[in-house]
């Protein structure tokens, strides 16, 4: 991951911010301590690994990203799981194409699930204004805010926010890892980062670190303030606020974890903590009125509700999204 000094939208924080903000300054952060050699399958071997956690990789997709989730897919298998055998856990608001299905699962010799995503789940709910919810969505567009007159946009990221991990086809699992359409690994990856999560009691992992929008989230910071004041015994007590915040608390810097790449817990979002703070960001439609996105609310949620050392940056693991 690069650093860089300028504050905008799409340049990540440094290495060096993330260690001192969510280890802090005299710790050894977690990246820099060598996987053990448990973890890595053996050089040329071609068996299943005889120890796998109980996870699985999601993909929200549609039809007609097709084309790139082969690619995203080719990638996945080379560089990591034709070794580990992963299943995946395939979401749409549409029901998929048996083209689309038969191509996916030619990919891959690992178990691939096709879901269709609850209409209430991910369509704009009737609670919500909608005059007051254009109008929002015209003044973005004329700000030039990315993705700021997309409805289908607000609804993936209240979808991801808080919906996903409540599909059928997940609840059997206990970790995922977020994949996207259209995405290269340029390292291979020889050891499982779920058995890390399971075996080191993380909760959330990472690659990158952005600064948000400002312009899309203007009172989501009041309203995460409003939610401790409300239930101060739900945060954790020894949280992550330093990563979020840089006045303990009073103002929200604006960085997050970048969820295109997610390693997670799906206990983390289904627990009480997390739950609740999820209804209550949309019980004040912000989703909507604003366009309050799924990278923010998870690294809030991750950050305030989960020990700060159960937050981990996978440093090795290569990425790039190529952007279309």
């Amino acid at each position: 991951m690069l650093s860089f000094s300028n504050e905008n939208y799409g340049q990540a924080t440094s290495i060096a911010n993330i260690k001192e903000k969510i280890i802090g300054q005299k710790s050894q952060p977690p990246y820099k301590t060598p996987v053990p050699e448990e973890y890595y399958i053996k050089p040329n071997a071609t068996d299943t690994p005889l120890r796998k956690a109980n996870a699985a990789f999601v993909m929200l997709a549609r039809n007609s990203d097709l084309n790139g989730v082969v690619s995203s897919m080719k990638q996945m298998e080379d560089r990591f799981n034709k070794k580990f055998n992963y299943p995946y856990v395939f979401l749409n608001d549409q029901p998929f194409d048996e083209s689309f299905k038969k191509r996916v699962s030619k990919l891959t010799d690992a178990k691939v699930e096709f879901g269709i995503i609850p209409k209430d789940h991910w369509h704009q709910p009737d609670s919500i204004d909608e005059k007051k919810a254009s109008a929002a969505r015209e003044d973005m567009v004329k700000n030039n805010v990315i993705y700021g007159g997309s409805v289908p946009y607000r609804n993936m990221c209240r979808f991801n926010s808080g919906f996903f991990y409540r599909h059928e086809l997940l609840k059997p699992y206990r970790y995922y890892w977020r994949v996207e359409p259209d995405v290269k690994f340029f390292c291979d990856l020889n050891y499982d980062p779920f058995l890390i999560m399971q075996d080191q009691n993380k909760v959330y992992g990472f690659t990158v670190s952005l600064y948000e929008y400002e312009a899309t989230i203007p009172s989501l910071w009041n309203t995460v303030k409003e939610f401790m004041k409300e239930n101060p015994t739900l945060v954790s007590p020894d949280n992550a606020m330093s990563f979020l915040s840089d006045d303990g608390g009073e103002t929200y810097n604006r960085c997050h974890f970048w969820s295109n790449f997610e390693i997670a817990d799906l206990d983390l979002w289904r627990g009480e903590a997390y739950s609740k703070f999820f209804d209550f960001l949309d019980e004040k439609g912000g989703f909507y009125y604003e366009r309050w996105g799924d990278a923010p609310v998870h690294s809030i949620g991750a950050a305030l509700f989960a020990k700060k050392e159960q937050i981990h940056f996978f440093e090795d693991i290569g990425k790039k999204t190529l952007f279309l």
